[in-house]
């Protein structure tokens, strides 16, 4: 073996034993605070003093641009990079969507949906040769809608010939989930990458524009590039994690994603910085060593894969809501109506934009499908209660038969759509186990479906550890497809981070970590709570309509 492979091996071995580690059990959850003072609660919005600030213009009138326009390949004319268009890029991925108030306490929301509402993920945009915007990096503060300069170009980011070119890079703090969710912590800072990746694509997708990761930009490079190395800069505060870059193209017909992939760290470090992040938490209670253990094993390149996406038809349109409207509602459920039943028709939709195809959501992924998801099928017209499966990729079905329980039946439905490969395992009211398994949560129960998300796991995380992270991301990125479609069929979705691991895995049958359950999710018609109040996402902008 290799010095590479056997350091694979034990980074991977690490990463495996801190996954085993952080399993809520039945008998005892993973490992987190013993209490919780929300009136101690970390400030949920890092931003950058001592830098320049750039208030962004709100969207007076949301762009007209249907939600499923966004799927059909071409059909939105691309907005030219300027400070409008980015400002309503931002505003609908990773800006706020309202505030929250019930008596004394307030709390805001955002259009990128986090777990238990804490966002851990950051936001750094790096721009060339855009209009009214020195080429630089900045900082999304969502608070205030505005832009932080953390440098202006002096030397050379890119070819100055070039086309005006967008960069979004996503980093996390740990801390910010560590908090209220401890040793478990990490695992959803990275579901929360995949629900930023979807929100960016969405939002993206709603300007006529594509986005996709960049490819095999090594860790060092990033955390340069983003001036997440610059200790200075976090002396004293919590420090961010370097997650991935995103590169924007405003002319998908040009394709300048394949031709100019990111700007050059190197240029980033000559220029001159400014600010100093803002302090979070002056009195943390609790250390978590094993998510700096994990961090660092995962922190290996990321790799390429060579994707044969199948050929799917195209997502049907059967909503007319217009995507502004969807982003910016789009909440998570605290309840469900446990009588009401959702068509089979709506259903099958949901599922269908779960495939992979070359058009948004999934253009901005360019892995193969490692994640399934197993739906407690509860109440749909037409479709017998019970459990189903959905290999998004024909190649893992094999290994899926092989690893779940034997006396399954695995049967094809005749009512479903040709090309949607749903299979049912097993027919019964599953409502009881679902609230079980998901931390003994009522949602799970009352709402039309649930789902746990399978993933390819072990053999694929111990060949290169930072897929580990990847899964989360592609998990997450399910789950927003979800969120979304339901807020479009007037149901409500909600992520469910908190599940008993192994409780599921032994339904299933399954006697080893060839698959492991990443996320959870449940989707059904959501009752309201009357006594919160809803405010507007930013009081007091002029520029607000």
């Amino acid at each position: 073996m290799t010095h590479a492979a056997a350091l694979a091996t034990d980074l991977g071995e690490i990463t495996l034993a801190y996954h085993a580690r952080t399993k809520h059990r039945l008998d005892r959850y993973a490992a987190g605070p013993e209490t919780l003072d929300w009136d101690m609660q970390p400030n949920p919005f890092r931003e950058f003093e001592g830098c320049k600030r750039i208030a962004l213009p709100l969207t007076a009138v949301p762009p007209g641009t249907r939600f499923t326009d966004i799927y059909a390949h071409g059909r939105v004319k691309p907005a030219a990079l300027s400070m409008g268009s980015i400002s309503t890029f931002m505003e609908l991925s990773l800006g706020l969507s309202a505030w929250k108030q019930y008596g004394p306490d307030r709390w805001a929301l955002r259009c990128n949906p986090s777990s238990g509402n804490l966002h851990p993920t950051e936001a750094y945009l790096l721009s060339s040769q855009v209009p009214g915007l020195e080429d630089g990096l900045y900082h999304y503060f969502c608070r205030d809608h505005a832009l932080e300069q953390r440098f202006r170009r002096n030397g050379t980011l890119d070819d100055e010939k070039s086309p005006a070119r967008l960069w979004i890079g996503l980093a996390s703090i740990y801390w910010r989930e560590a908090w209220k969710y401890g040793e478990r912590g990490f695992r959803y800072c990275q579901l929360d990458i995949g629900h930023a990746l979807g929100a960016l694509r969405y939002a993206a997708g709603m300007l006529g524009w594509t986005a996709r990761i960049v490819d095999q930009i090594e860790y060092e490079e990033l955390t340069a590039l983003l001036g997440l190395d610059r200790i200075g800069d976090f002396l004293g505060a919590e420090q961010e994690e370097p997650d991935l870059l995103i590169a924007i193209d405003s002319d998908p017909a040009t394709n300048l994603i394949g031709s100019l992939d990111r700007p050059c760290a190197a240029a980033a470090r000559a220029c001159e910085w400014t600010g100093r992040a803002n302090l979070l938490d002056p009195h943390p209670m609790y250390r978590w060593p094993v998510i700096e253990q994990v961090s660092l094993a995962t922190r290996g390149e990321p790799e390429k894969e060579r994707l044969h996406r199948l050929v799917y038809p195209p997502v049907p349109e059967i909503f007319e809501a217009h995507a502004a409207s969807i982003i910016q509602n789009r909440r998570s459920a605290q309840r469900f109506d446990s009588k009401q039943t959702m068509s089979a028709g709506t259903f099958f939709h949901m599922l269908d934009c779960l495939l992979d195809r070359p058009a948004a959501p999934w253009d901005i992924w360019a892995y193969i499908p490692r994640v399934h998801p197993i739906f407690f099928v509860h109440r749909v017209e037409g479709l017998e209660a019970g459990l189903y499966l959905l290999p998004r990729d024909p190649e893992a079905l094999r290994a899926l038969r092989d690893t779940l329980n034997p006396d399954f039946i695995w049967q094809t439905l005749e009512n479903a759509p040709a090309h949607l490969p749903l299979i049912k395992l097993m027919p019964g009211d599953c409502r009881s186990f679902a609230r079980t398994v998901s931390c003994h949560q009522a949602i799970a129960r009352d709402s039309c479906f649930s789902l746990g998300m399978l993933a390819e796991f072990e053999a694929i995380v111990k060949q290169n550890p930072w897929r580990y992270r990847q899964l989360h991301w592609e998990a997450g990125l399910l789950g927003h497809v979800l969120y979304l479609e339901a807020e479009a069929a007037g149901l409500r979705g909600t992520g469910i981070g908190c599940y008993f691991d192994d409780v599921l895995h032994e339904l299933l049958g399954m006697k080893s970590e060839r698959f492991q359950s990443l996320y959870h999710f449940t989707v059904g018609f959501p009752l309201t709570d009357d006594r919160i109040t809803t405010l507007p996402a930013y009081p007091g902008r002029s520029d607000h309509h």
